[in-house]
């Protein structure tokens, strides 16, 4: 058998008659049998999903896998970088199991792909009612592609516009991701090193991955003028925040420097593999060594990904950097221009001795390496 053009990657865990319904839903995709794969990627149910896979595989024209973990939080990102692990396919369709796909999906996914691009869609959500009226023997029919309310469609009629507006103006950052359906290319994938495993409960990570693929000069555009899934209804899980700002995952997300390559990603990444560039050489009566982590292995990169910036000290941030830190060791003249610039400042001084904003003691440097970044 020839390698697939194209992994779907279904995320799962504890909802197996979704699961069914999905899997059969992919079972129907037009023209695309002998090109693609199918990674269930599963967050370690406990009931039936793993039978319901087996069995699935037995069936398909295509090949299907099923990666699993003991369920210890909702590890979202854990799942699909698994599946990516285990997936061969040049291209990537990221799905959830309570999703279904129409007919033409995964075609049409084939046919929008574009490099240095990912393609961003999202679904429709079906009402409870709605959602039972749909089974395996019925999906064949096409019927559910009817489905939807008024307010529903409004949404991704609102959401398509937005993309072609954002892609008109070229924003910076969006438009958004959302897990259910995504195309991306592997090698645009590997290149953020895949979704940040420290985003463990609910949300976030599919924002995360946007914001580090545009620092990468990846595209985002919108598909859902060609195709969108439909969710399949289930109860509100009980840890989901009411209001997104509540979310365990929010101020991580909006930490003021992210690297581009993840280090907790596809590829777990010590902090002594990060490329670390002092701009500058520290006082002489205070040596940088001895503020550094030992394993920190501070170098000459021209393409680092943290930059440090000492003062007092000579030396200037550079720009591409994915993190600018300033270490300020006694007060001067430079330190509140520099700490404009800088993504955090690392400082003893008194409160208002520079400009507000994301100020840490000095204490906290191999906190910011280790965790923050």
């Amino acid at each position: 058998m020839s390698q697939p053009e194209i992994a779907l990657l279904v995320s799962t865990y504890q909802r197996p008659a979704h699961l069914e319904r999905c899997l059969a839903s992919i079972a129907l995709q037009e023209d695309v049998a002998d090109k693609l794969e199918v990674i269930v990627t599963d967050d370690g149910s406990e009931d039936e999903t793993a039978s319901i896979v087996e069995s699935f595989a037995q069936r398909a024209p295509f090949p299907v896998r099923f990666t699993t973990h003991p369920h210890v939080a909702f590890q979202l990102s854990r799942c699909r970088n698994e599946g990516v692990a285990a997936s061969t396919a040049p291209y990537l369709l990221f799905l959830d199991g309570d999703c279904i796909l129409p007919p033409d999906h995964v075609r049409i996914h084939l046919q929008r792909r574009c490099e240095n691009t990912v393609m961003a869609g999202a679904c429709l959500r079906l009402s409870e009612e709605e959602s039972a009226q749909i089974t395996v023997e019925s999906l064949p029919t096409g019927a559910f592609t009817r489905l939807g309310t008024t307010r529903e469609k409004r949404w991704l009629a609102k959401l398509r516009r937005q993309g072609w507006f954002y892609e008109a103006i070229r924003h910076p950052t969006k438009p958004r991701l959302f897990g259910n359906n995504i195309g991306i290319w592997r090698h645009d994938y590997e290149r953020v090193n895949g979704y940040d495993e420290r985003f463990e409960g609910w949300g976030c990570e599919d924002d995360d991955l946007r914001l580090r693929l545009r620092q990468a000069g990846v595209r985002i555009r919108s598909i859902l003028g060609q195709t969108y899934t439909y969710h399949l209804w289930h109860p509100n899980v009980s840890t989901n925040p009411t209001h997104w700002r509540q979310g365990p995952n929010v101020a991580y997300l909006r930490r003021a420097a992210r690297l581009t390559q993840c280090r907790q990603g596809l590829v777990k990444r010590g902090i002594d593999e990060v490329r670390v560039r002092i701009a500058n050489q520290a006082g002489a009566s205070t040596p940088l060594e001895g503020l550094l982590p030992p394993d920190v292995r501070p170098n000459g990169e021209q393409n680092p990904e943290v930059e440090l910036l000492v003062l007092p000290g000579e030396g200037e941030f550079g720009r591409n950097a994915d993190a600018r830190l300033l270490v300020v060791l006694d007060d001067c003249r430079e330190a509140r221009r520099r700490a404009r610039e800088a993504h955090l400042v690392l400082s003893d001084l008194p409160a208002g001795r520079l400009p507000e904003g994301q100020q840490l003691p000095l204490e906290r440097l191999d906190w910011v390496l280790r965790e923050f970044l």
